[in-house]
């Protein structure tokens, strides 16, 4: 590991400095212009599933403060945004037309990026699967990943000529393995076979969406996918807790990255889970079908793993995921997951940005060719409007710091990074957290949908602004 002395000097020439964001999080207009019910939609209205009862209904309201939110990314120096697109507002019953109401959105959003010289990073899906598909089935059915690809094809041919940098999916692990699993979002489904079909068929979905995007889209488009995968540690150097790290990473990380970077599930995946399913599901093709040619692998990272094997029943097994009596670990029934010491965020989670060092040199060296982009990073805090109205956050400050220096200390060791997305933008719908989590480098009132830039967001502007990582302030 590399020593706790920070780096010096400049990013590379031309790096991205942007800010993340999900349409279900942010946009609201749930049932404007066409648009119809995701499994979010379902998920939140459903009581208890999301805490306070929260909704995404109105969110931010950036369906209808869109180009106040990019002068504001503009007053902030970004030169990229990520956003998502929410696939019922394109296409709403996950098949057929798409719904030009629904395209227009998103085509004067990436004009209005453009007009302000910020980057437009389009993500097709973020979690937010039209209702109508998950009727069929959902992601544990195949014809799913049929449909990915056709929508896919639709958002090219509209948005081709504008959008350069296209990622199919963000995190499919939480997609089947909290959605499918463990139940904790949406759709709520708590099948641990469900959870890895739904795994396959997301990379399936990735394999064929990739084909549909390089058919319609220019020469010039890079196509990746945003992983979130996991820095999983052995609580103990015995061979058990060992062993237990294995068979996380298996799950976390190999179930994935072992089809669409390597062509093939890992033997000690399959092994794991033989008990569950004989995997049928995968058809001849499959593995070689979702791997795909990658321009570029988005990485999210936000805390590690500390594991260890457990014959405790009721070990927990979360991983700070959301509270859920299911675990979204199939075939691990014997790991337990440990709290770190040392400084946590208001989610819990334990502050490392090693963790982000270790993953992009790991993921350097197993995706060669494929640039790396840090897709989220970012921390939630206990943040609140002074009494000038100011919201003074030095805590994300130093989190951003201390994880933006370890970006460049991978780059200094050979990592071909470029670019830095924060999580978030704006404060936001935090899923099953409700409105209770802020993420956010600008604090919105909910009630008033007044935008105030924290601390935090004007350090990040100085950065973004220099390309340097400056000094914390004192």
């Amino acid at each position: 590991m590399p020593s706790a002395t920070s780096s010096s000097g400049s990013f590379p020439p031309g790096f991205l400095w942007g800010s993340a964001t999900a349409a279900y999080q942010i946009e609201g207009a749930t049932a404007e212009d066409g648009r119809t019910p995701s499994i979010w939609d379902t998920f939140s209205h459903t009581p208890g599933r999301v805490e306070n009862g929260d909704t995404g209904d109105v969110a931010c309201d950036h369906y209808h403060r869109r180009a106040d939110d990019v002068r504001l990314m503009a007053d902030l120096n970004l030169n990229a945004y990520r956003f998502s697109v929410s696939w019922s507002r394109v296409q709403p019953t996950g098949r057929g037309p798409a719904v030009q109401r629904g395209l227009d959105f998103y085509r004067g959003l990436v004009d209005d990026l453009l007009a302000k010289g910020i980057t437009p990073s389009l993500t097709l899906y973020h979690w937010d699967l039209p209702q109508e598909l998950e009727d069929a089935g959902g992601w544990p059915e195949r014809d799913t990943a049929y449909r990915f690809a056709e929508y896919a094809g639709i958002v090219a041919e509209a948005l081709g000529d504008r959008v350069e940098m296209w990622t199919t999916f963000n995190e499919p692990w939480c997609s089947a393995f909290l959605g499918y699993g463990s139940g904790v979002h949406a759709p709520g489904r708590t099948d641990p076979v469900a959870a890895l079909r739904a795994a396959h068929h997301l990379n399936l979905a990735h394999g064929l969406g990739t084909q549909a995007l390089r058919s319609a889209l220019p020469a010039r488009a890079r196509i990746g996918i945003s992983l979130n995968p996991s820095v999983v540690r052995p609580l103990t150097p015995s061979a058990e807790d060992v062993d237990a790290a294995r068979r996380i990473d298996a799950l976390a990380n190999r179930v994935f990255s072992g089809p669409l970077l390597h062509g093939g599930y890992p033997a000690d995946l399959l092994a794991d889970t033989a008990a569950l399913t004989d995997w049928s599901f995968v058809e001849s093709g499959d593995e070689a079908l979702a791997h795909q040619r990658l321009d570029f692998l988005g990485i999210n990272y936000y805390t590690p793993a500390v594991v260890s094997h457990t014959t405790e029943p009721d070990a927990p097994r979360t991983d700070g995921h959301g509270a859920s009596a299911h675990s979204p670990w199939p075939g691990a029934d014997a790991v337990a997951f440990h709290q770190p010491p040392g400084e946590r965020t208001e989610m819990g989670w334990s502050v490392d940005p090693s963790g982000l060092y270790e993953l992009l040199v790991r993921y350097g060296r197993e995706a060669p060719g494929a640039a790396l982009y840090v897709t989220e990073n970012g921390a939630a805090y206990d943040d609140k409007p002074g009494a000038d109205g100011t919201v003074h956050d030095p805590e994300r400050i130093a989190y951003l710091h201390a994880h933006l220096d370890a970006v460049q200390r991978a780059v200094q060791v050979g990592a071909d990074v470029r670019g830095y997305f924060l999580w978030s933008l704006l404060d936001n719908f935090e899923w099953a957290y409700g409105y209770g989590k802020r993420f956010g480098a600008v604090y919105v009132d909910f009630e008033t949908q007044t935008r105030t830039p924290k601390s935090s967001a004007r350090w990040y502007a100085e950065v973004a602004g220099t390309g340097a990582l400056p000094g914390l302030p004192a």
